[in-house]
């Protein structure tokens, strides 16, 4: 029987797939990539599926498994935390919350506030990944990958990646390069970055720019997530979603609507909350008569109750989308990629 994508995302949506590769070596991997490519097959590369709305039809093609392991540093079994930092290169099917834990273990510090983020390594850099004033980009150094139209391994250097929102080199050509591994530059410590997030700050009892001890921060970080729905759980359908489905719009200042929050950005434009305007156009949590609706913890989650379709969730967010557009003019742009559908 074919493998169903439902069963490897986080939304739990999604058909069969034509063909299904399990890659456990990088080697395994870009031979999978390749030979498909070869053969005219289209390709879908699959982390960890949290970040995926993947057709009822399912793909016609190869899915290929990321699932790799592996990490490494230039440490040589030297952990003293006096030391600047360390490198940190990590296989792309590895678990990104893994990374996490092991890092605010070992005394690494960058990437403690992105704690319950679920998905892979590798899919990390594409989106740019972020969360309670931290990114990826901030401590990524490298990312190496497969480039499938040079058909050779390159090395981008954290400065040739054009991390921007939410954005990367690699979301701007997608599916040209199938990450490999990721190498991030981590300070070494006991205290994390500092807090630049409003929320987490008061969580924490700190002020906005001050430091907290890692194990702090992960656990706060922790606990909002869960507050919010957005740490998976087997038995809350509030979580099975691929987190928020609309990224925050960044937009002209006049276009703001009077009391949304506007977080000014460097070129003059500002950013705004897509939370902010779901919920003032009309939509607050749990919104959704039939099997796929708001989360019932956070308006920016679109959830699956347990018996939804693809067609259901997507008629959910075009009913948000357009409903936001209607009431402000501003066109929310979803954050998970869609394979075999649109929006």
């Amino acid at each position: 029987m074919a493998e169903r994508l439902a069963d490897h995302t986080t939304l739990r949506l999604g058909g069969p797939a034509g063909r299904w590769v399990r890659a456990t070596t990088e080697a395994d991997l870009v031979e999978a990539v390749a030979a498909a490519d070869a053969a005219g097959e289209d390709v879908l590369v699959l982390g960890g599926g949290s970040n995926l709305v993947v057709a009822d039809a399912g793909f016609p093609g190869t899915v290929v498994e990321v699932a790799t392991r592996g990490v490494t540093t230039d440490l040589d079994g030297d952990d003293d935390p006096t030391c600047g930092g360390v490198l940190v290169t990590v296989a792309a099917g590895d678990g990104w919350d893994d990374l996490v834990a092991l890092a605010v273990r070992r005394g690494w510090v960058g990437v403690e506030a992105l704690s319950g983020i679920p998905g892979s390594v590798g899919a990390t850099p594409i989106q740019n990944v972020g969360a309670y004033g931290q990114e990826v980009s901030q401590t990524i150094a490298s990312v190496r990958v497969w480039d499938r139209r040079l058909r050779g391994v390159r090395t981008f250097a954290a400065a040739d990646c054009g991390f921007g929102y939410r954005h990367s080199r690699f979301k701007a050509d997608p599916g040209r390069h199938v990450v490999l591994a990721v190498t991030f530059q981590l300070r070494q410590g006991t205290l994390g970055e500092p807090v630049r997030y409003a929320e987490l700050a008061r969580t924490l009892g700190v002020e906005t720019g001050a430091r907290a001890p890692l194990a702090d921060v992960r656990a706060a970080v922790l606990g909002l997530r869960r507050g919010k729905g957005m740490v998976l759980d087997a038995d809350d359908p509030d979580t099975w979603s691929a987190g928020s489905f609309f990224t925050n719009p960044v937009v002209d200042p006049d276009v703001v609507p009077e009391g949304a929050p506007a977080w000014p950005q460097p070129d003059g434009r500002v950013k705004t909350s897509a939370a902010w305007l779901i919920e003032h156009a009309g939509f607050h949590r749990g919104h959704g008569a039939g099997p796929a609706t708001l989360s019932t913890k956070h308006t920016l989650a679109l959830t699956n109750r347990g018996a939804a379709r693809t067609e259901d969730l997507l008629a959910l967010a075009r009913e948000v989308r357009d409903g936001v557009e209607g009431r402000f003019g501003i066109r929310l742009v979803n954050e998970p990629v869609l394979v075999g559908c649109a929006l």
